[in-house]
This record gives structure tokens, C-alpha cells and sequence, in this order.
């Protein structure tokens, strides 16, 4: 102990210097401001401190030199230099964020279209979301919108008891507790649970200036949207039209020509031949600056293919192989495309895998200067062949089969001169404007199916080629995955692997280190 002179005031002075600094301190952090009071208090506060200084300076110089005031002062700098730290790196967190989400399927963070949608937002977004306090998904709902205002300042959100405010539940209609209500300008959407897809979904429908809608052709054995069994596009229907889409189904045999109010036209999976009537009807639509995804299957009938010859498009007569699939845990009639062109906005972003049952090869002449490009390719383990399936085909052989990559998706634009256009805008003539028709080609109208909808990125592409068709490059990109059971896909040789190490080596490891722990310990007694 330090013998002290007048060390009664030392110990009242000794507290009294930091608690001072302390609370101006806090003071300083709740207001925001360094005004009168904090300011006084730290100044009063150093005061003290050196007060404390001069009068038990020669105390204080004996106190410090002693060993066990050195040990103490050392772990006293340690810890100080350890908040510090804390204290950078929490100045840090705030300034520079970054985020981690390891769940599955990214469940905690924004799809990619989300975000493209919440960045492209004109106009300040008014979200109103009506939770009882108590209610258990309201941080989950919370959670949700600060996530969507983190990506837009345009985004802004608030909640609102129903209970406590019932007023403002009378003034927006709102009859029920869960509720969230979006406004944007004039309009309005209601959401009514805690799902990214549907919020997302209602924000498309409040930015959208029109609804557009997309027809698949019928009458010639085409896939059907409205159908919910295996080979039906009933799934991916809802899903266009939660998107802000009319779908529609049309007979080309029943109409004159194609409704003008077609954004798209879709040819999904034909086994009969067209009409040539109904081929003209197309190319009229075509040449007035329309949009076509034709996908045909292995086998789809040759006017078709010879059709499409015209505009430059070559559709293999054969039948793409793939043993990589398999590792997939699909078959080998299904080819996996892994390789997208880079450049063209329906894949120049995608990076997912997709998958094409019993696909056909598709192919165009590249011109990039008049849209020409091939979208998707197979591995290079992949392969086509012709004529019928059997055994010998299913090993490649180079003096037969065509070694991949293999393309399956093709576009191409057709140029239009408009000049009609011309003369009501300019009133001169012999000026034309440039328009572009626009088709895509897929070797396969199996991969949007609602039983091959969920592979991978199989909806995704589907969507982004027929929204880049429709000319909503907002809404191309990757979609949200909704939570649910993930099934875990293995082949033989995997399943074999994980019987023979979680059922029977590992087992017998313990068990052998259990006979050799009892063992040695029988040998020491």
C-alpha cells in the first residue's frame, strides 16, 4: 500500500475524474451534439485529473514503479488496446458492410431480379405493414422490408398496429392482421404473408405501365397451360401471370391474323405439321416486328424445321447424349448446359446449370451485327447421334457422333423497315425507322415443365428468354427460390460410399479404439 498524505480526498478524486468524463461522454452519444453540459462535465473531469496529479504527484511516482503496479498497468494497457479494437472494427462495421449468408438456397438474402427491380425504382415506394405487435412474424416480415430498403432509399416502410391504431387500418381498407400494403404514385398492391417472391412480385405489378400478353399457339399438340400433370406448363403459367402477364391460348386457324396485342407467341412442343396459312400468319407477325420462341422436340415435324431454315436456324434430325447428368441424378438423355453466352442480355449473367430432356441440336450462323447468336451449350462429355437409340450409342465413338459442347438455344433478329412510322413522326418519306422481329429457337419444350420446371435453372432461363422477347429486360435475371425440402441426389457410387463410411467404417473405427482403450487399461491394473 502507498502511505499517502491527505489521502482522503485521493480516492473520492480518483473516481470522481472518470465518472465525470464518463457520463459527458454518454451524453455526448444520446444527444449527438457536444454542447454545454457534456463539454463542462469532460472538461471538469481532465481538471480534476490533474489536480489529482500535482498534489500526489511523488505518491503516485513511488506507486507506479512498483513491480506490481507495472503487472497491473500492463494488463490494464492490454485490455484497453483490445477495446480499441472491438471499438475499430464496430466503426468499421458501420461504414463498410458486408454480409454472409451460408443457409441454404440463400435464404436470408435477396434474389438477383429483387434487387434489379428495387434499383431500377423511379419514384419513393410507401410500404405500410400492418402486424400486431406481439405478432411472432413480425421480425420475420421486419427483417424482410429492411432488407428491401437496404437495396433502394426509394423503399421506405413502416408498421402499424391494428389494435392500437385502428383509424389508420379504416382510412387504407385493411381488415386483417398480417397485412402489408404497398404504394406507389396512384396505385396499390396488399401482400399478405411474409414471402420475397409475392412482395417482389407486387412491386412488378406497380411499376409495370401495361400488361402484356403472351400467347401459346394450340392445335397441333403443343404443351398445355392449363395442364398440372407431368408434361404440362400449368406452373409456369401461374408463374407468368403472378409476373404482370396475361397468358392466353390461341388457334391460328381461327383468327385472321395474330392479335395485335401479342407481346409474345410461343410454339411449345407441336407433333403435327402448321398450315401454311398459318405459317404466313407468323411471318406477318414476324415482319411487323413480333416475337417468336419456337421449341421443338427431337422428332417435331419437318415443315417446322424447314420453316425456321428460312430465317437461318439449322435443327439437328438427332438426339444429344449426356453421361454427365447422371451425377446430377438425372438420366443420360438429359443434357446438362453449363455454357451461356456472355454477352447476349438473356444469359449474360446467368450462371446456373440447366437441364434439357431429350434435346435436339439447334444452331445459327453468328452475326452479332444482326442478332445472331447461340445461347446454351452441353458439356464437351457430351455427344449427339442419329438414327435410333440402342447400345452402341451410348459410348461415344468419333467416326459416328458428334462430340459436344452441343448448342440448344439459338436467336436471331429480323430488321424492319417501318415507313409508315416515318412519315407520322417526320412527315417525309422515303425515311425509314428500324424495327426488330425477333425468334428463339430451343432443340427441347420439355425444360419448363412442371416436372422439369424446379431443376436448377431450368425457370429461370425459360422466363428470361420470353421476358427479353417481350422487351422487360427488368425482370430478367434469377429468381428467389422458395424454402422447402431439398432432396439430396446421389449416384450409385455415392450411395455405396456413404453406406460403407457412416454404416460400417466408422463404426468400426470406435469400436476398435474401444477394445484397445480397455485392452491397455486391463494391462495396467
Amino acid at each position: 500500500m502507498v502511505n499517502m498524505k491527505g489521502r482522503g480526498l485521493f480516492l473520492p478524486l480518483s473516481i470522481l475524474s472518470p465518472v465525470l468524463m464518463a457520463i459527458g461522454g454518454i451524453v455526448y452519444a444520446i444527444t449527438g451534439e457536444m454542447g454545454t453540459l457534456p463539454l463542462s462535465l469532460i472538461w471538469v473531469g481532465l481538471l480534476t485529473l490533474l489536480v489529482l496529479f500535482y498534489t500526489y504527484f511523488p505518491e503516485l511516482r513511488r506507486f507506479i514503479t512498483k513491480r506490481s503496479t507495472r503487472y497491473a498497468f500492463n494488463t490494464a494497457v492490454m485490455s484497453i488496446v483490445f477495446l480499441v479494437i472491438i471499438g475499430l472494427i464496430g466503426a468499421m462495421s458501420v461504414k463498410y458492410k458486408v454480409r454472409v449468408d451460408l443457409t441454404e438456397n440463400s435464404r436470408y438474402t435477396l434474389s438477383p431480379q429483387t434487387v434489379k427491380i428495387l434499383k431500377s425504382l423511379k419514384n419513393n415506394m410507401e410500404v405500410i405493414a400492418f402486424y400486431r405487435s406481439d405478432e411472432r412474424t413480425r421480425q420475420a416480415m421486419y427483417d424482410l422490408l429492411n432488407e428491401y430498403s437496404y437495396y433502394s432509399p426509394k423503399f421506405n416502410f413502416r408498421f402499424v398496429d391494428p389494435d392500437r391504431n385502428p383509424a389508420e387500418a379504416v382510412k387504407y381498407g385493411i381488415t386483417s392482421y398480417r397485412t402489408t400494403l404497398l404504394n406507389y404514385g396512384d396505385k396499390k398492391e396488399v401482400v399478405g404473408t411474409e414471402s420475397e417472391s409475392r412482395l417482389t412480385n407486387a412491386i412488378i405489378r406497380l411499376v409495370s405501365d401495361e400488361v402484356k400478353t403472351i400467347y401459346f399457339i394450340k392445335g397441333h399438340g403443343e404443351k398445355k397451360i392449363s395442364s398440372m400433370e407431368n408434361d404440362g406448363y400449368g406452373q409456369i403459367r401461374e408463374i407468368i401471370e403472378k409476373e404482370n402477364h396475361k397468358v392466353r391460348e390461341l388457334v391460328l386457324t381461327n383468327v385472321k391474323q395474330v392479335p395485335e396485342d401479342a407481346a409474345v407467341l410461343v410454339v411449345s412442343g407441336p407433333r403435327i405439321d402448321f398450315l401454311q396459312a398459318e405459317l404466313d400468319k407468323i411471318t406477318t407477325y414476324i415482319n411487323s416486328g413480333g416475337r417468336v420462341l419456337f421449341m421443338l422436340d427431337p422428332g417435331s415435324p419437318e415443315g417446322l424445321v424447314n420453316y425456321l431454315a428460312g430465317f437461318g436456324f439449322e435443327l439437328g434430325d438427332d438426339l444429344i447424349i449426356d453421361k454427365l447428368s447422371q451425377v446430377y441424378g438425372a438420366n443420360y438423355l438429359t443434357p446438362v448446359v453449363v455454357e451461356y453466352h456472355e454477352k447476349h442480355p438473356v444469359t449474360r449473367d446467368f450462371e446456373v446449370a440447366t437441364f434439357f430432356p431429350a434435346a435436339r441440336s439447334v444452331h445459327i450462323r453468328e452475326e452479332p451485327t444482326r442478332g445472331s447468336f447461340n445461347l446454351a451449350k452441353t458439356s464437351e462429355n457430351s455427344w449427339s447421334i442419329t438414327g435410333e437409340l440402342n447400345e452402341d450409342n451410348l459410348e461415344f465413338d468419333p467416326e459416328r457422333h458428334q462430340r459436344g459442347p452441343i448448342n440448344v438455344v439459338s436467336v436471331t433478329a429480323i430488321e424492319i423497315l417501318d415507313n409508315t412510322a416515318s412519315e407520322e413522326s417526320s412527315g417525309k418519306k422515303g425515311e425509314g425507322i428500324k424495327r426488330w422481329g425477333k425468334i428463339v429457337v430451343t432443340g427441347d419444350s420439355d425444360f419448363p415443365s412442371n416436372t422439369h420446371m424446379k431443376l436448377a435453372g431450368n425457370k429461370d432461363f425459360f422466363l428470361n428468354m420470353l421476358y427479353w422477347l417481350a422487351e422487360e429486360n427488368m425482370l430478367i435475371s434469377i429468381r428467389k427460390k422458395e424454402p422447402g425440402l431439398t432432396p439430396v441426389m446421389l449416384t450409385a457410387a455415392q450411395g455405396k460410399f456413404v453406406f460403407w463410411l457412416s454404416v460400417i467404417i466408422v463404426p468400426s473405427l470406435v469400436l476398435m479404439a474401444g477394445i484397445g482403450v480397455t485392452a491397455r487399461r486391463r494391462r495396467g491394473v
